[in-house]
């Protein structure tokens, strides 16, 4: 899955159009190097989100097309925010 559609449907961001913003800006991160919307999602990465002085690092533990509100927190889980 891309990333700016995983970023969405996790609901780490609100909508898919802040996402893709997100990554032209370089704001968002995944294993320490700066990644674009298409990059293709995978269990296991780590992305880090920087809006402001707001950083958010997540591990993905799991990809799905579709999540609701109660699951969408299980397909990722937060190691740092500041």
């Amino acid at each position: 899955m891309r990333l700016d559609k995983y970023l969405k449907v996790s609901r780490l961001v609100k909508r898919r159009t802040i996402a893709n913003a997100l990554c032209d800006a370089k704001h968002v991160e995944v294993n320490s190097k700066p990644a674009r919307a298409s990059y293709e999602v995978k269990p296991g990465d780590e992305i880090t989100i920087s809006v402001g002085v707001h950083r958010t690092r997540a591990r993905v533990l799991n990809v799905s097309e579709h999540a609701t509100k109660e699951s969408a927190a299980g397909m990722f889980e937060v190691l740092e925010q500041l």
